[in-house]
């Protein structure tokens, strides 16, 4: 069976973390999506992707080196890429963005 193809969409926001890395970072980055979420966005592994648990957007996390974190969504047809973040910065942006999956939690709205 042929491993689909993913289309990677960056959001305005991803999109502009991307534009300001460095350009040796945002060859990683390019490099790290590109072989990991093109085809394979959900395959966990202990060193790159981790489905983040508690969650339901972003669903994933892709690592970046020591430094960079990636959080994604997927879809039927594409990785929609939510943040490209410093690791550092991950939880607090996990904080403020991420969107939980309990019922009746303080984070993400219906609708």
């Amino acid at each position: 069976m042929a491993r689909m193809r993913y289309e990677i969409v960056l959001s305005p926001e991803a999109a502009d973390d991307f534009d300001h890395l460095k350009a040796n970072a945002r060859a990683a980055v390019r490099d790290a999506m590109e072989q990991h979420l093109r085809h394979e966005p959900t395959k966990v592994s202990r060193s790159r992707i981790k489905r983040l648990r508690g969650y339901s957007r972003p669903q994933y996390r892709l690592r970046v080196g020591d430094d960079i974190r990636v959080f994604y969504d997927v879809t039927q047809a594409a990785v929609e890429v939510l943040s490209i973040v410093p690791k550092s910065e991950a939880d607090g942006w996990l904080g403020r963005y991420g969107e939980s999956d309990e019922t009746g939690g303080p984070v993400g709205t219906e609708g």
